[in-house]
Parts: structure tokens; C-alpha cells; sequence
């Protein structure tokens, strides 16, 4: 389990993924609280930097798929991942807080970063868990979740994660498994920056289960990765 840096009281109910952003005020602790430690360089406790120093020996992905409280759950079931970071892709601003994220702020996509055993479970793997963990088909929003910065993109690293990215979504568009075209945009992540440390491990923190949002909208989507994937899921989550 990843080490909290921020702690903060959450809303017992919500609708989306945004209704956790701070509240638009100038005079807001919260905000002031949030905003002053993502300038401190604190979001998330590390530089993307950082946290590839250590996993020295693993390789990485980064996918954005709506909420990235969903994605980072589902793929941290999976044998062979290492552990995954919540942050955000695909920008061009320095140093994005949720704050300016979640509105809509920036060009940044709520993301995640997978390490991963190249030896136990490869990047096409990935790609099949991450069309299964959201929706591609849907434009610039997930579910109650609307705007850029919830839209469906893979972030290739190397010319072949970006090969096998466009390979698998031909396939996909070819193989009629959805009712409509992907939507998946292919896009240079720039540089991924950690979200603040209090969406690390959100859908496992003891405090959340009965959330409204984890409850109908992320524990749903973990179900059908864990239910497809059940023959590589670590054996804590196995049946």
C-alpha cells in the first residue's frame, strides 16, 4: 500500500468523480491546503522520477480511462503489475492540480501509470485489460463523468507500445466486439505528473466501499476486469 502524504475528509455521497475536486473558493482551506502543496511539489509525494527509481526492473504503460480511481484498481488485481499510480497525462502546463483538472482546465487526462513484470504479464496484455476496464467508445467522458479530461487514451512510451496500441484497435474496430468505433486517441504523454496523495489507493481505502460513486460507478467496472481476467488475477483476489 502506498504511503498517504495528505489527509482529507471526503463527501459521504456523490455522483461523479468531480464532486471530490475542492470547493471554487478563494477562501476554501481545502483549496488553499491542496493547491499550496501541489505548488510544493507534494501532489502525490513523488516525481514520476521518483517512482520509476523504484521499480528499477519494471517496465511501465500509461493509460487514461475516466476516473482513474477505476483503472488504477482494476489493473492492481492483475498478476505480474507491480503497483499503479493515479496522475495526469497528456498536457503541456506544469505541475496540473486536481483542481484545474477535474474543471477542465487543462489538456490533461485524469491517468494512470502501470508498472509491470515484462517476464509475468506483457503490454498487449494490458491493452486487452484496459478496453475492458471503461468504455472506449465513448467521446471525452465516462459514464458521469464528462469533459477531456476523462476521455480514453493510451500514452506510449516507445514506437512499440504506439504499434501495438494502433494494432489493437484496428482489431477491436474489425472484430465488431463494440456496437460503435473506438474512440481511443493515441497521444504523447508529455510529462505524467503523480495526483495528489489522497487518490492513491482511493477505491481501497477502508473509508470509501460505501461511497456512492465507488459503489455504482468504480466497483462495477473492477467486477468485469476481475470476472475476464479471473485467470490472472493475484491470489488475494481470487474466488
Amino acid at each position: 500500500m502506498k504511503n498517504l502524504f495528505l489527509l482529507l475528509t471526503f463527501l459521504v455521497s456523490m455522483t461523479s468523480c468531480d464532486s471530490q475536486r475542492p470547493a471554487n473558493t478563494t477562501t476554501s482551506e481545502t483549496t488553499a491546503a491542496a493547491e499550496t502543496a501541489s505548488q510544493a511539489g507534494l501532489a502525490g509525494g513523488m516525481s514520476i522520477e521518483e517512482l520509476d527509481a523504484k521499480y528499477p526492473d519494471a517496465k511501465k504503460a500509461y493509460f487514461a480511462g475516466g476516473c482513474f480511481w477505476c483503472t488504477e484498481a482494476s489493473f492492481d488485481r492483475i498478476q505480474g503489475v507491480e503497483d499503479v499510480w493515479s496522475g495526469y497525462a497528456g498536457g503541456r502546463s506544469d505541475n496540473p492540480t486536481y483542481e484545474e483538472v477535474s474543471y477542465g482546465r487543462t489538456d490533461y487526462a485524469e491517468a494512470i501509470v502501470v508498472y509491470y513484470d515484462p517476464e509475468v504479464i506483457d503490454y498487449d496484455k494490458l491493452l486487452d485489460i484496459f478496453f475492458v476496464a471503461h468504455d472506449p467508445t465513448q467521446v471525452n467522458r465516462q459514464g458521469p463523468d464528462v469533459g477531456k479530461q476523462y476521455r480514453s487514451s493510451i500514452f506510449p512510451i516507445n514506437d512499440e507500445q504506439r504499434q501495438q496500441a494502433e494494432a489493437k484497435i484496428e482489431q477491436l474496430n474489425a472484430s465488431g466486439k463494440f456496437d460503435e468505433e473506438i474512440a481511443t486517441t493515441i497521444e504523447d504523454p508529455g510529462t505524467f505528473y503523480v495526483a495528489e496523495a489522497y487518490h492513491q489507493d482511493y477505491y481501497e481505502d477502508p473509508s470509501n466501499p460505501n461511497q456512492s460513486y465507488v459503489q455504482n460507478v468504480s466497483r462495477p467496472k473492477v467486477e468485469k476486469v476481475m470476472k475476464e481476467f479471473s485467470e490472472i488475477l493475484k491470489p488475494e483476489y481470487q474466488q
